[in-house]
């Protein structure tokens, strides 16, 4: 079962934009190196805050993405720099559908580990 990490982050007011943005763009780089690491999104929310849903294969992948020394200095800068406030949690994906118009098969689990639910 994969992991999830929700960053849930809300920048400063006074934050340099493009160098958040570059440094942004070079942990994206970064993480994609990590092995055990699959994807990442991010949204943005009406408040302003921004949330990155990361998917990794293992706690393992998520322990190697924390302690990974460029990881680690952008993080202090973020907080010195960019962030007013971030959260972080970590779930473990027990089951995930998905769904696509062009896709000739429908309702059925993303994955091959997760279980159609049964009606009671």
């Amino acid at each position: 079962m994969s992991k999830v990490v929700l960053f849930k982050i809300h920048t400063r007011g006074d934050i340099d934009q493009a160098a958040y943005e570059q440094a942004f763009a070079e942990m994206l780089e970064k993480v994609a190196e990590i092995p055990g690491f699959i994807e990442i999104t991010g949204y943005a929310g009406e408040d302003g805050s921004e949330l990155a849903v990361a998917r990794f294969e293992s706690d393992e992948a998520i322990a190697q993405w924390r302690d990974q020394p460029d990881h680690v200095r952008t993080r202090e800068r973020g907080r010195r720099e960019f962030f007013q406030a971030y959260d972080i949690t970590i779930a473990t994906e027990t089951r995930r559908y998905a769904w696509n118009r062009d896709d000739q098969r429908q309702d059925e689990p993303a994955d091959a580990t997760a279980s159609a639910p049964t009606a009671p």
